[in-house]
């Protein structure tokens, strides 16, 4: 079975990252991007029957830092 971890950054946290992505874009000139914010995806493989309490236990102990960013799971 697979599981797909979407982690992004809580709102009003400074994301560096997308700041960075937004520049770059105006640079190669692509106009009317009025914000980046950059996040992670994590694609799992987990025995049949896994269920979603135990892939949101690892996301709150490994996969996201919960203090700054949030996640999603889903079951594909």
């Amino acid at each position: 079975m697979k599981a797909r971890v979407t982690v992004t950054l809580k709102p009003g946290v400074l994301d560096p990252q997308g700041r960075a992505i937004h520049h770059a874009l105006e640079s190669l000139g692509f106009s009317g991007v009025e914000g980046v914010r950059q996040g992670k995806l994590i694609e799992l493989d987990v025995a049949d029957g896994t269920d979603t309490a135990t892939i949101e236990d690892m996301c709150r102990k490994l996969l996201a830092n919960t203090v700054i960013e949030n996640f999603k799971v889903e079951l594909l």
